[in-house]
């Protein structure tokens, strides 16, 4: 008996569209480093807290055409900052390292 394979949804959280999943490319020293194919073909996005990491692997094959083949993600906490002579915190914010297929390649430029 064959079962049909369930659609995979998010429990909590709010439904993301894929404009909504990705935030914004990091363009750093570290991250320019690791997307020469010579190294690892692997790029950093900044994305949507509530975001899970299949959602991040489609929203990368659907926005920059690329084949995706694994997907780290990375919970950051916010800095602590002083604020006058208050002690504030920034925001916390969720990173997502994407390595792509050999052959593929993402130009931010």
């Amino acid at each position: 008996m064959a079962t049909a394979k369930k659609e995979e949804k998010s429990t909590f959280g709010p439904t993301l569209e894929t404009h909504d999943v990705i935030l914004a490319p990091m363009v750093t020293e570290k991250g320019t480093h690791q997307s020469t194919n010579e190294h690892h073909n692997a790029y950093s996005f900044v994305v949507n807290l509530w975001a899970n990491k299949t959602q991040i692997k489609h929203a990368v094959q659907e926005l920059f055409n690329v084949r995706v083949l694994a997907v780290r993600t990375q919970l950051r906490l916010g800095k602590k900052r002083r604020y006058r002579f208050k002690q504030g915190k920034m925001s916390n914010w969720k990173k997502a390292i994407v390595k792509l297929h050999a052959d593929d390649k993402i130009e931010f430029f």
